[in-house]
């Protein structure tokens, strides 16, 4: 058990404010690590910060849109300069729009750049800023946050289900180049999870679940804790997927995508 704890280890979670940003924070803490918690929406962050700290463990926020090179590049250096170094980075800052379905002609270049630049450029950007750190230290921890939307299309879904899979292709060729360095990167690819949805969508979902519910954000924290240890000192280059047997055949098969209303 004691290969789980993070003692001494500094980690940066972006979106960490969310829900699923907020259970990784707690989960981590909990393990020893010093969180530094990134969000663009400061008042979630400083909330989650607080938490954190309330647990015994050393924390700070910073603001940081993840589309922003410069920003990201910033959040590095604050979290370098304050703690010494970076052990971890959770690369788990996205959005999924929601909004009407419409033809794909309908969709703008601003709408498709936000979806692709938040879900997959920011990931690339916060892997880019910390790379030189993690390299030179020969020692680091990169978990991107990607989705089963990046494994099987969705209707509608262009920009995410597109940037999810750049996600995970972006976590195996960074996993390959990295790996004699010392640097273990892996991605995590929940299915639907409980977060801000009012919860009678998540009870509706759930029941096309094989599971016959969706996942709670602290199960996919401890997968994510299980990939920031020495647990998996082995494992490098994969993506995990946690979303309670979707992917295996359950409310969506991969060959057959019918039109199901939520309503019984």
């Amino acid at each position: 058990m004691k290969t789980l704890r993070l003692n001494d280890k500094v980690a940066v979670i972006t979106g960490g404010g969310g829900g699923l940003g907020r259970a990784m924070c707690l989960a981590f803490a909990q393990a020893g690590a010093t969180i530094v918690v990134s969000d663009m929406r400061v008042e979630s962050m400083n909330e989650v910060t607080e938490e954190v700290t309330k647990l015994g463990q050393k924390a700070m926020g910073i603001r940081c849109d993840v589309t922003k090179s410069f920003e990201v590049n910033q959040m590095v250096d604050k979290a370098i300069s304050e703690f010494g170094r970076v052990d971890i980075l959770v690369n788990n800052a996205g959005i999924v729009r929601e909004q009407q379905p419409k033809p794909i002609w309908e969709i703008t270049d601003q709408e498709w750049h936000l979806g692709i630049d938040t879900n997959l450029t920011g990931a690339f950007y916060c892997s880019r800023g910390i790379a030189r750190h993690m390299i030179e230290r020969h020692s680091g921890i990169i978990i991107n946050i990607a989705s089963g939307a990046g494994i099987r299309g969705i209707r509608d879904q262009f920009m995410y289900c597109s940037a999810k899979a750049g996600v995970i292709l972006l976590t195996q060729s960074l996993a390959h180049t990295w790996a004699n360095y010392g640097i273990r990167v892996n991605g995590v690819a929940p299915g639907t999870v409980r977060t801000f949805r009012p919860q009678e969508e998540y009870q509706k979902r759930g029941r096309f679940v094989p599971m016959g519910r969706v996942g709670e954000p602290e199960e996919i924290s401890y997968l994510a804790l299980y990939l920031a240890s020495d647990a998996s000192s082995y494992i490098t280059g994969q993506v995990f997927v946690i979303d309670g047997g979707s992917l295996a055949g359950g409310y969506t098969p991969i060959d057959y995508a019918p039109i199901i209303p939520f309503e019984e």
